[in-house]
């Protein structure tokens, strides 16, 4: 049995919003594939739950008018990399979603809880910074949108306010449309163990030149990170296997990767450098380009 001193069952995000105001330090629960585990282990501050799980306003995936793809903060990995799969949609998200766990856990894991743990480790979190993806917040006063990137505040922390629920994901056509991409998660146990280093990568190519290359990274940095000044100083570089060494040659500029009891600082910088060469190579070719 879980300790679970008061539960709540929102019956609508509306609901749920007004419950967290109502009840100031109640801690949200979807899947509860975070939560649980944390009440299990006697963490302070998650006896006390509101149930958003499974509701319709939060499960739900769709394309706008203007091509943009909108994922339910409730959408579980499986609903999502199905969804994806079908398309043929956002290869570096499924590769980041397919690396979460085994099948039950995907079974019941959403992407809203998978970034507000504020896990610097999260699978999803690469693939969404590099597809530039934002965040809607609704609360009883009203909505807000901010990028993924500047929703981490910190290790465990994210920028959401006491009566907040992120409801929604968005990714804009011409951030996906046309591009390669490719997502690798290193670890000791493949899906099954959290990530030593995870690195997305998303390009276009047009007359074998890199017209754009958004490079973003998991377990690198305090929190999820884009290597934006190497990105600018990739664009519109010829396509070459010097670029692709100049890449993993830079790649440490902007990263800060730490010694943890999981792996030391000198070998996450030695992973780093190996899934730039590696990630960003897939994303050219899958993009078109020759090496």
């Amino acid at each position: 049995m879980f300790p679970i001193d008061q539960y709540h069952r929102a019956s609508s995000v509306e609901h749920a919003c007004s419950l967290l105001a109502e009840y100031p330090g109640r801690k949200l629960i979807a899947g509860g594939t975070d939560v649980l585990i944390r009440l299990r282990e006697g963490k302070s501050g998650f006896s006390s739950l509101i149930d958003i799980h499974d509701l319709d306003e939060l499960t739900w995936i769709n394309h706008t008018a203007d091509g943009t793809l909108q994922i339910g903060s409730g959408v579980t990995f499986t609903q999502l990399i199905n969804y994806l799969k079908n398309d043929s949609l956002l290869p570096a998200l499924v590769e980041g979603s397919s690396s979460i766990g085994g099948p039950q856990v995907r079974n019941m894991a959403t992407l809203g809880g998978n970034i507000c743990n504020g896990a610097t480790s999260a699978d999803s979190a690469a693939p969404l910074l590099a597809f530039n993806a934002r965040i809607t917040l609704k609360s009883q006063s009203g909505t807000r949108e901010v990028p993924v990137e500047d929703f981490y505040a910190g290790p465990g922390k994210v920028h959401l306010e006491p009566d907040e629920i992120v409801t929604t994901f968005s990714i804009n056509q011409e951030d996906h449309q046309n591009t390669g991409s490719h997502f690798y998660k290193y670890a000791m146990r493949k899906a099954m163990d959290i990530a030593t280093i995870g690195c997305a990568a998303v390009c276009r190519i047009e007359e074998n030149r890199i017209q754009s290359l958004r490079l973003a990274y998991t377990v690198a940095a305090p929190v999820p990170t884009r290597c934006h000044v190497l990105e600018e100083q990739v664009n519109g570089q010829p396509v070459s296997g010097k670029l692709i060494r100049d890449i993993a040659a830079m790649v440490l500029e902007e990263l800060s990767p730490r010694n943890s009891w999981r792996a030391s600082k000198d070998f996450r910088e030695h992973i780093i450098r190996t899934l730039a060469d590696r990630v960003v190579t897939e994303a050219i070719i899958r993009a078109g380009g020759q090496l």
